[in-house]
């Protein structure tokens, strides 16, 4: 005998079916729009002709991505090489470490980091770390490591602390809290009794951590490092404040730089034809892309993983 189903339970179904297609919605409106709005510049430049080329010149509207998506790919990867070490290292501490009294502090402190505006960020950088660079951090490091063959080619030029390297650190700075507080939450579903095991048969703290934690939680790991890429690659404010809007690729982490989202920022509202503003809303879809891209990667990883190591 079959049941009827009950009313309210249809509706339910019906709410949370729309919500979920809301989603795809909202995806595909964006990816449309996108396209649309660059399809000026899609025609005039093409996909390769817009990616190759370092020429950005409003003048001669005649618009390349090279630069931007250079900028891009620099400071997020350098932001995530700052951040990554020194998150992971909070967590470990926080749960691993530190003594219960200081694990609250510590906890709420990486989430009122996580929820300072950006804003905030680049007035503290621009007004704050960008002297400190310029005047401190960079002469040392161009002193150092700027001394050695190959590497010292990074560290060239004059250091003014609004360059690829203050940006870098910018953000590495606003993505430690995500990173930190996922690798926590993953370093937490640790079972006690595994550890509590490790510690029996004689291993140190550091064994622990390397042998049972970190290969236990490594996957809510690669999550919060994902998380954190995504939010790279998509800062503006911040980011604007300390890199200036210097379209050019450059060898040192001492040069100003451009990325798509400053730029975006920047000239947005400079973009007096149709061409200009067509090649902006194409650096859109470039980014939009870029951000899909990575995470599809991301997620196709974590799954091979998961099948792998069930």
């Amino acid at each position: 005998m079959r049941h009827k189903k009950n009313p309210v339970d249809l509706i339910f179904l019906l709410v949370s079916g729309l919500a979920s297609l809301s989603v795809i919605a909202l995806i595909v409106g964006i990816l449309f729009t996108l396209i649309s709005e660059s399809s000026l510049s899609i025609e005039k430049f093409g996909l390769w002709g817009f990616i190759s080329s370092t020429d950005w010149n409003p003048v001669k509207e005649s618009f390349g991505a090279a630069t931007n998506l250079f900028g891009t790919a620099i400071t997020t990867v350098l932001s995530i090489l700052i951040a990554v070490p020194v998150a992971i290292g909070i967590a470990i501490f926080v749960t691993e470490i530190a003594p219960n009294f200081l694990k609250g502090p510590i906890g709420a402190a990486i989430e009122l980091l996580a929820a300072i505006p950006s804003i905030i960020y680049g007035m503290w950088g621009l007004f704050t770390l960008a002297p400190i660079m310029a005047n401190y951090i960079e002469p040392a490091l161009q002193k150092s490591i700027g001394s050695l063959p190959l590497v010292g080619m990074l560290f060239e030029g004059t250091p003014m602390g609004i360059d690829l390297l203050t940006a870098s650190v910018i953000l590495s700075i606003m993505i430690i809290p995500f990173t930190a507080s996922i690798s926590r939450d993953a370093f937490n579903l640790t079972p006690a009794v595994i550890k509590e095991s490790a510690y029996a048969l004689g291993a140190t703290k550091w064994e622990v951590v390397r042998s049972i934690v970190l290969p236990y939680s490594k996957l809510g790991v690669f999550g919060g490092i994902v998380l954190s890429l995504g939010r790279a690659l998509g800062e503006t404010m911040a980011v604007a404040f300390v890199l200036g809007n210097n379209h050019q690729i450059t060898s040192s982490l001492f040069d100003a730089a451009a990325t798509i989202t400053v730029t975006l920022a920047n000239e947005f509202t400079e973009a007096d034809t149709d061409i200009y503003l067509s090649s902006l809303f194409y650096l859109a879809l470039l980014l939009f892309l870029m951000s899909f891209i990575i995470l599809a990667l991301a997620k196709f990883f974590i799954l091979k993983a998961e099948r792998k190591y069930p």
